[in-house]
């Protein structure tokens, strides 16, 4: 099943179903040069195996590739396209990653998209859900992934 937080919200008890279940699969994300130079500029990692192709080129990994942390950055539009939205939430936040590595190299020209499985489900308190997923970003053609991360958000609710 693939619920888009783009579709109408579902109810609580329907995304509590959910939990043990692979929920999707992204759209394809396209890694260019100029996205990873972007990148770079933001977060100011330069290094030359991300922004300079020519010595890239002659390095062990032949070309240049993308930061890990703009792979990690893209699980925010991945998960938007196949995360459900919980009904009446006020808010959904990132609480953080249980683990996370960093397992291939993302060559730029390639395209990457993320695969998410619901893990669990908790509540806390009166207003809040903490939901585990489990991710990992594929990069087509590749036989390892990207990363594979333990992914936990919080769903606000309003007072009851």
């Amino acid at each position: 099943m693939s619920v888009s937080m783009g579709m109408e919200p579902i109810a609580l008890s329907a995304y509590r179903a959910l939990v043990g279940q692979e929920i999707g699969v992204s759209r394809w994300f396209e890694i260019d040069q100029a996205r990873v130079d972007r990148f770079a500029d933001v977060t100011e990692d330069w290094q030359y195996i991300h922004v300079d192709p020519v010595a890239a080129a002659n390095s062990p990994l032949g070309g240049t590739i993308a930061h890990g942390y703009l792979t990690l950055s893209l699980l925010t539009p991945m998960a938007f396209d196949v995360l459900p939205s919980v009904a009446g939430a006020e808010m959904l936040v990132n609480y953080g990653m249980n683990s996370l590595r960093f397992l291939s190299p993302v060559p730029v020209g390639s395209r990457i998209c993320g695969r998410f499985q619901f893990r669990s489900l908790e509540r806390r308190g009166d207003r809040q859900w903490r939901s585990e997923f489990g991710v990992s970003v594929e990069i087509e053609g590749a036989s390892a992934p990207a990363l594979v991360a333990e992914w936990v958000t919080l769903t606000m609710m309003p007072p009851q």
